[in-house]
């Protein structure tokens, strides 16, 4: 009777444990609380019973995480889906990360329920979590290439305005130039005007004066 209490308490205990991790993991990856969210939402309860060592886990999804505990929700009279196989294939179902290990594990229990458990413990798994790592180190890479095409592109935009810049001050001082020669041609023009004026009037003066002779 001792030894069974003592059993039960240190289950307890690791179910703590196992649940605070989980609940990490949860938070930290936003994959795995995708895959949660439909089991969470129906309330779900799973029962794990596992054999080498012969254990029985109820685990309860709902909107808080995952809760585990020894015994049957109370207000529940069984689970909706439940789990039989051996310690080591749980294990390898959680480290693998794969469709076949997982599809291995019995489960009974309505057929969609089952599909989303499986797509936990998938999503769950070690190599889930490497790979949600791999997805934020490569969209972090993307970031900083996002970045710095837009810092190229950016560089690249102050060079052409500062050419443009150029060529519209190489422009404005020529525009002047031609001004000032418009300038000086219209007032040589004027010049050459006044003195065909001033030399006609003088040639008529000096007809005028010979027919008078």
């Amino acid at each position: 009777m001792k030894r069974s209490t003592l059993s039960h308490s240190l289950l307890n205990i690791i179910l703590v444990f196992i649940e605070s991790a989980m609940t990490l993991l949860l938070r930290l990856d936003p994959e795995l609380r995708k895959a949660a969210y439909p089991l969470a939402k129906q309330n779900t309860v799973v029962c794990l019973r596992l054999y080498l060592p012969h254990v029985e886990v109820f685990a309860t999804f709902s909107n808080k995480g995952v809760l585990l505990d020894a015994s049957l929700p109370i207000d529940r009279s069984e689970p909706d889906v439940i789990i039989n196989a051996y310690s080591i294939q749980v294990l390898n179902a959680l480290t693998t990360h794969d469709v076949e290990t997982t599809e291995k594990l019995q489960m009974r229990g309505e057929v969609v329920q089952v599909q989303l458990v499986k797509q936990f413990i998938m999503q769950m798994g070690v190599g889930g979590i490497i790979q949600g790592l791999i997805k934020k180190i490569k969209g972090s890479d993307k970031t900083k290439a996002t970045d710095a095409e837009k810092q190229e592109k950016a560089d690249n935009y102050k060079a052409r305005i500062a050419e443009q810049q150029t060529q519209i001050n190489t422009l404005t001082v020529k525009n002047r130039e031609l001004e000032t020669t418009v300038k000086e041609l219209e007032s040589k023009q004027k010049m050459l005007t006044i003195t065909a004026i001033v030399a006609a009037v003088v040639a008529l003066i000096a007809i005028i004066a010979l027919f008078m002779m």
